[in-house]
């Protein structure tokens, strides 16, 4: 099945569900505020990095701002890292819904955390390069790819899962989150890894370049590259050797070139 088809199934089930109004208001509540904040993180990450981390409402003053900013880089791939391990349990108990609400909740919790990250940055000031001309051009165009490339990428893992919307649908249609499959299709085909190669490509494709944009494009790319290897390990946990088949064949993070055909002797 799709992802668009479970995703209709899932509304369909959520409006057929027999009533309970205080569980539906928490569905609802729980959905507005889940994809209010996303689309708001989402909004603030492409506004501050396509401006080099230059602008922003971070106002802290210096020497402080070192140590805020330093905190807000380094609070995304520790939290989200944590949320990724143990801290799924701890997820499935928050609140009374929790095992049901825990991907929309951990969506609103990694909203706040790229909307505090981008939004809250204090700039330094100081500006390396902007492009101009044709380099501002290209490098506009290249931003904005890597941002479809990730959209695609992560309705190919899907899109219930990696917008929260499963959480809230689940609990609307008063059942247990239904899970969508391992993701070997689309992207996922090409390499284990596409929404996080996305992301770091995003980091580097931006037209102005300061020491702010460095630093955040550093650290991020980082997580990107080591942060999956959990995934992976919670992936091998739950598929077992249909995984371990599937990494075999598939890249890491990286497209694998394609042989060049020996020659005919």
């Amino acid at each position: 099945m799709s992802h668009l088809s479970r995703l209709t199934a899932l509304l369909r089930s959520a409006l057929a569900a027999p009533a309970g109004a205080g569980r539906i208001a928490i569905a609802l509540a729980s959905g507005v505020v889940c994809h209010a904040l996303f689309g708001l993180a989402v909004l603030a990450m492409i506004g501050a990095m396509f401006f080099g981390m230059s602008e922003s409402f971070g106002r802290v003053p210096w020497p402080w701002a070192y140590v805020v900013d330093a905190a807000l880089l380094l609070q995304f791939p520790l939290v989200h890292s944590l949320l990724l391990g143990p801290g799924r349990r701890w997820l499935a108990r928050l609140g009374p819904h929790g095992a049901t609400l825990a991907t929309t909740h951990y969506a609103i919790i990694a909203s706040l955390q790229l909307l505090s990250l981008f939004a809250l940055w204090t700039p330094s000031g100081v500006i390396w390069w902007r492009a101009q001309g044709a380099a501002f051009v290209v490098l506009c165009i290249a931003y904005a790819s890597t941002f479809l490339l990730l959209i695609k990428a992560s309705w190919d893992a899907g899109v219930e899962v990696q917008s929260g919307a499963l959480g809230w649908l689940s609990l609307m249609a008063d059942r247990a989150p239904r899970f969508p499959d391992m993701p070997a299709r689309g992207l996922f085909a090409i390499i284990r890894q596409p929404i996080y190669l996305s992301f770091a490509l995003s980091l580097w494709t931006v037209p102005v370049w300061t020491p702010d944009q460095l630093a955040v494009a550093s650290v991020l790319t980082a997580y990107c590259v080591l942060a999956p290897r959990w995934k992976e390990q919670r992936f091998t946990q739950l598929y077992g050797t249909r995984f371990e088949t599937y990494r075999a064949r598939v890249p890491y993070i990286l497209p694998r070139w394609p042989s060049r055909p020996e020659p005919m002797p």
